[in-house]
């Protein structure tokens, strides 16, 4: 009979609060590559997207997950700071890093992925994973409609995302964007994805429409977290400091 194998989980090499911002901080052994912020969708938190930070310290790259105001550990409501907590995580990651001017990445899903798109100017982000990211006027209406189960400032966030349109911003964008999307989506159609792609105007961006599969699915899926790894790797090795997130 075979001996049975003890499977030991990575830890977070730092967990605490920036700025209000429940945050797991993971580096890789060695000097990190660069950086990759990880954003969670509405009413999630950032315990879920362990997986990935996981995955991202075995490629050599430092990840940072937090709960956005309203969720999880964070303090406060979600409001009109959405981009600017992005920001300040950001650069909270870099400050951990060797180099002040390392390279990091978004990489959000549904919520998140709507606020990678609108925040990477901000954040000076070398490169953007959305995975079937909301819109605007979706999480506009879902705030309406109060189908949100986390706390919102609901007047200053709706003037957030009234402000905040991520068409606007993907076709500012000068870094590379990639877009997972499964076609089986029941919340955002793949349609609004393959609008946004078209909008992309860098020319290392890309979509992967993938048969099937629903909502969530995408980002737990291991091979396309492996391609998201290998996209955010390339971009992080090609960026120059001082580059900008826009032209």
């Amino acid at each position: 009979m075979p001996r049975p194998r003890t499977v030991t989980v990575e830890l977070p090499s730092e967990i605490g609060l920036h700025d209000g911002l429940s945050y797991s901080l993971w580096l890789p052994k060695g000097q990190a590559r660069g950086g990759v912020v990880v954003l969670h969708g509405a009413g999630s938190c950032k315990e879920n997207h362990h997986d990935f930070a996981r995955a991202a310290i075995g490629s050599g790259l430092a990840a940072i997950a937090f709960d956005q105001r309203g969720h999880g550990e964070s303090e406060g409501a979600l409001d009109g700071r959405a981009a600017r907590d992005v920001a300040g995580i950001a650069a909270f990651l870099r400050a951990h890093l060797s180099d002040a001017d390392a390279p990091v990445a978004l990489r959000g899903s549904s919520m998140g992925g709507y606020l990678a798109l609108v925040s990477a100017a901000a954040a000076r982000a070398a490169a953007v994973v959305a995975i079937c990211p909301a819109s605007a006027e979706g999480l506009r209406r879902g705030l309406a409609e109060r189908r949100f189960s986390f706390s919102a400032d609901e007047r200053a966030l709706d003037a957030f995302l009234t402000e905040h349109d991520e068409r606007e911003a993907i076709a500012a964008l000068r870094v590379p964007v990639l877009l997972l999307h499964a076609e089986g989506d029941e919340q955002v159609p793949v349609e609004h994805s393959r609008e946004l792609a078209r909008l992309t105007r860098s020319p290392n961006s890309r979509l992967i429409a993938v048969p099937g599969g629903h909502h969530r699915s995408v980002q737990h899926d291991g091979d396309l977290q492996a391609a998201s790894l290998r996209f955010i790797s390339r971009a992080l090795g090609a960026w120059s400091p001082g580059e900008g997130s826009l032209a």
